[in-house]
């Protein structure tokens, strides 16, 4: 019997470590998942807060973001926290990968409805320098912690931490093109420039959030499961 074998998050990537060669730490994913989860919560509140202030449709929007970013940290936590010979195990592996490619398709509605609305109404936000400072600390933050995600999924094996990780990247993309958004417009008045940004990503974005959607069974070429990976760690 064929067994399955596992669709990568990027194309063209390397698969993970498999069998005996697995060196990722599922204490690692905790941790990073947990410190994840406490950033972005604190990063909504100050986004929702200084975006309203200001008028700034784009940080309220990063602000929202934030909470997609919540709760795919949310429910691998939840995953990982089910003990590792439960049968259910596989099925939460399905529910966790498709609850983070339902992440990624609202974090493409969000900006498609932040783009139409700041092109339709024209409305240009004040400037805030507290969601600037927000901004550029995100953009310091979030690639190393996506990556250090990644890095560790990948050798797990686990597809699901592997595609929240991915979100964490697209996220710290995000923050880029809002720091160069609140800057032009602070500088040249260009309110449109981040939300330009934001629309290049929507192809990959839309790639990533179908494949999680489907829901195929987080197994490497050796069918090992996140627990499976748990166990041998």
């Amino acid at each position: 019997m064929t067994e399955p074998r596992m669709h990568h998050a990027v194309a063209g990537e390397a698969p993970p470590a498999t069998g005996s060669g697995r060196t990722g730490s599922p204490p690692l994913a905790t941790v990073l998942l947990w410190v994840t989860l406490v950033w972005n919560v604190a990063e909504g509140v100050i986004a929702v807060s200084s975006g309203v202030r200001a008028g700034s449709v784009a940080l309220v929007a990063f602000g929202l973001d934030s909470a997609i970013e919540v709760s795919a940290a949310a429910v691998l936590i939840w995953r990982i926290g089910l003990p590792e010979h439960d049968e259910r195990a596989e099925g939460r592996e399905r529910i966790a990968h498709r609850v983070v490619g339902s992440t990624f398709i609202a974090l493409a509605i969000y900006i498609v409805a932040e783009g139409l609305y700041v092109l339709v109404s024209g409305r240009e936000p004040d400037a805030s320098r507290a969601g600037l400072a927000l901004a550029l600390a995100a953009t310091l933050v979030m690639p190393g912690l996506g990556l250090a995600k990644r890095w560790n999924a990948m050798r797990l094996g686990s597809r699901a931490l592997v595609a929240e990780a991915n979100e964490t990247l697209v996220c710290s993309y995000l923050s880029l093109t809002l720091v160069l958004g609140l800057s032009a417009n602070a500088l040249f008045g260009w309110w449109w420039a981040d939300i330009a940004a934001a629309l290049a990503m929507l192809p990959w974005i839309a790639k990533e959030g179908l494949e999680g959607l489907r829901g195929d069974s987080c197994e490497d070429e050796r069918g090992g499961s996140m627990t499976e990976d748990w166990r041998r760690a």
